[in-house]
């Protein structure tokens, strides 16, 4: 069997960097303000946590639900969806007060600092945080490390030595691998953020959601499918377990509340069937971002975070 050309998978890999800045090409014409659910009916099963104050989500891509339907907020170049998981956390606890600034492409930096999306910008999204808040979680970091250039290069690579692991030897070429260095280094800056969080939110609960399984937890993946390796495959997904694995240490530090959104969402991986796959491939099957939540995904995040707040959360079809 002839082995596709590299070149064809790095112009597919190339729609995964629509989470960096390319985004707002895609976004609706119309939007509302940043998200915002001012009323919310609340069923008898639900848990009302009115209560606590304000609910503030805040984070990158996988908080925002890029190309989830329906697509909302302002600015439109955060493809905000309303099927995110902070949405569907509120939507589920009957929270009267939520608002939602996460922006697909954030990075710590635009925690503090406009974010350049289009049309934009994004405000800084600690603008969001008056003190009044009960609740306030985030996810972030992907973007620090580089995820939508790490997965362009890994594709235009890993097909070049399928018996290898040309990624991992990319990332390795200096004698210690980048992309671990590259976490170390973040995880000041989510150190800093939590810090932030805690000062102009002192009275709320926060809580750091992980990122959830991409890619098989075991065996070789499931080239050209997802066009990485079995080494690379391998290497990809001890690196996002690095990346959970600093976060939840940096949570932990700062005597906030880690969600592994991995564990649960294990078998639920970017190579399964449609239906079954949380997580999309380079080539979606049903609408989200390439290596996104769909929104049986944010809703298996929604239904983690819930676990650990307290908030019952349906869990996704076929869990």
């Amino acid at each position: 069997m002839r082995r596709p050309r590299p070149a064809r998978w790095i112009a597919v890999a190339s729609m995964t960097l629509l989470t960096s800045a390319g985004m707002g090409a895609l976004a609706p014409a119309q939007a509302e303000a940043p998200t915002t659910l001012t009323a919310a009916t609340t069923s008898s099963r639900n848990l009302d946590v009115s209560s606590i104050g304000r609910y503030v989500a805040l984070g990158d891509s996988y908080a925002a639900g890029p190309l989830v339907p329906v697509q909302t907020g302002q600015p439109a170049g955060c493809l905000r969806s309303n099927q995110n998981y902070p949405s569907v956390l509120a939507k589920s606890a009957g929270q009267k007060d939520f608002v939602d600034v996460t922006c697909s492409g954030a990075k710590t930096d635009d925690f503090s600092a406009p974010q350049p999306v289009n049309p934009g910008p994004n405000a800084p999204q600690y603008d969001a945080l008056t003190g009044s808040e009960g609740l306030v979680t985030l996810t972030i970091g992907g973007n620090d490390i580089g995820f939508g250039d790490i997965i362009q290069k890994c594709v235009s690579v890993s097909s070049t030595n399928l018996l290898g692991a040309a990624c991992k030897d990319f990332y390795g070429k200096g004698g210690e691998d980048e992309l671990t260095g590259r976490i170390d280094g973040t995880a000041s800056k989510i150190a800093d953020a939590l810090s932030e969080i805690k000062e102009r939110s002192p009275q709320a609960r926060v809580a750091v959601v992980g990122y959830p399984s991409i890619l098989p937890d075991t065996g070789p993946g499931c080239y050209p499918v997802v066009p990485f390796s079995a080494g690379d495959t391998a290497y990809l997904r001890e690196t996002e377990k690095k990346l959970n694995a600093m976060l939840a240490g940096e949570a932990k530090d700062a005597g906030v509340d880690f969600v592994d959104t991995y564990t649960p969402t294990i078998g639920h991986d970017a190579c399964q069937v449609p239906g079954k796959k949380w997580i999309e491939g380079l080539v979606p099957t049903s609408p989200a971002a390439p290596v996104h939540p769909n929104a049986q995904g944010e809703r298996a995040m929604a239904a983690a975070l819930g676990e650990v707040v307290g908030v019952p959360v349906a869990p996704p079809a076929g869990s």
